[in-house]
């Protein structure tokens, strides 16, 4: 069984206001000359290198694209975060993105790092464009769920990663034995049996894949690098407790007015306008039909919630199998989300004729007068 190998630090990083390190990686286009910045929180058991796996530079490029990925506290070459959560965990991207120059972005989220977009959809909306969810992960244990939703959700599921489950839930620490027992044993493994996942026919063969394996290996090596089981428990515990939101809390709902004198008095001279609650910008989830990891019954309790939400049914896909080195599958997102592509802002500094004609008359005016006193 292949070795762990740890790699020599690479990761370009930023301090936080509380004098923690964020490692980042940039991809694409640079910050200013992004027609379109995106923001991808990784998953349990990844790290900065994952963003969206197997996208090539080429399309960043043609669509104009900013891509901004980093380590969560405790992954990668990320310091830990003491007493992170999910409202701590939004933050910090707002502040990666203050670093980076980044104003308005894209948050994409896929499978268990979908709970960090939807924190930043929570917490921190007035940064974001829009949010990109693929087999999203919510809290099996969200109170809001209907016992049917949860039924057919926790059946996919294998009995381990029911206990699993479990443990996080009421038992957080006891999941360090079976982590140091697996992915923190300095061997590498199966994805599907570290994590007690079910797979269908075709994401069993995406595993398969030499590419496939040797990006899964890279990025696990460089998940684990610090050799602490803490955030890998900190993950998995935030996962199934109180998120501090409800997903309900990003319905669109438009707040009713008080009827007073006062509020009567007002309309009277000014206009009254509408205001809303929730998210107001564009949210879209890709939802393979056959994904046994995320299964299609969380997307409907995702959808029921929140109606307003493009749902985009892949017929015969599984949990990698879209997302994970597809050139055609990433072409047909970004132009789901951004439309024709248009490439990068064509950056160039436009000088005003008008003043430059100006400054040329007004130094010939001095020059004259130099000569005429001389």
């Amino acid at each position: 069984m292949k070795e762990v190998f740890v790699h020599p630090p690479t990761a370009d990083c930023i301090v936080l206001p509380d004098g923690r390190f964020m490692a980042y990686k940039e991809r694409g286009v640079s910050a200013e000359k992004a027609r379109f910045s995106i923001i991808a929180p990784h998953t349990f058991l990844s790290s900065r290198l994952a963003g969206i796996p197997g996208v090539k530079d080429s399309l960043l490029e043609e669509f104009g694209i900013h891509l901004l990925t980093y380590d969560l506290p405790g992954f990668g070459e990320s310091d830990p975060h003491p007493k992170r959560n999910l409202e701590s965990s939004a933050t910090d991207m707002a502040f990666l993105a203050d670093a980076l120059g980044v104003i308005k972005f894209w948050v994409v989220g896929y499978s268990s790092g979908s709970m960090h977009a939807w924190a930043a959809l929570r917490y921190i909306p007035d940064r974001l464009a829009g949010a990109a969810m693929f087999a999203p992960m919510v809290n099996p244990y969200d109170p809001i769920m209907t016992r049917e939703e949860r039924r057919r959700t926790w059946s996919k599921w294998t009995r381990k990663r029911q206990f699993l489950y479990f443990l996080a839930r009421r038992c957080p620490r006891f999941l360090a034995f079976f982590y140091r027992r697996n992915f923190l044993s300095g061997k590498h493994g199966q994805i599907d049996r570290w994590l007690s996942l079910s797979l269908g026919k075709r994401d069993k063969a995406l595993m398969e894949d030499p590419i496939y394996e040797e990006f899964w290996q890279r990025d696990v090596e460089e998940s684990i690098r610090q050799g602490s089981v803490k955030p890998f428990v900190e993950e998995a515990a935030l996962q199934v407790s109180n998120w501090g939101f409800s997903l309900l809390d990003l319905k669109l709902q438009k707040i009713k007015q008080s009827s007073n004198v006062l509020t009567w008095l007002k309309s009277m001279f000014i206009e009254p306008q509408d205001e809303y609650t929730g998210f107001l910008g564009p949210i879209h989830i890709w939802q393979g039909m056959d994904d046994k990891v995320v299964p299609p019954s969380m997307t409907d309790f995702v959808h029921r919630i929140l109606p307003g939400v493009a749902v985009h049914k892949l017929p015969y896909e599984g949990h990698f199998t879209y997302i994970y080195f597809c050139d055609e599958c990433h072409r047909q997102i970004f132009t789901t989300l951004f439309g024709t592509p248009q490439g990068p802002l064509n950056i160039s500094l436009e000088v005003d004729q008008t003043n430059v004609e100006a400054n040329i008359e007004q130094n010939e005016v001095v020059n004259n007068s130099d000569e005429a006193t001389s």
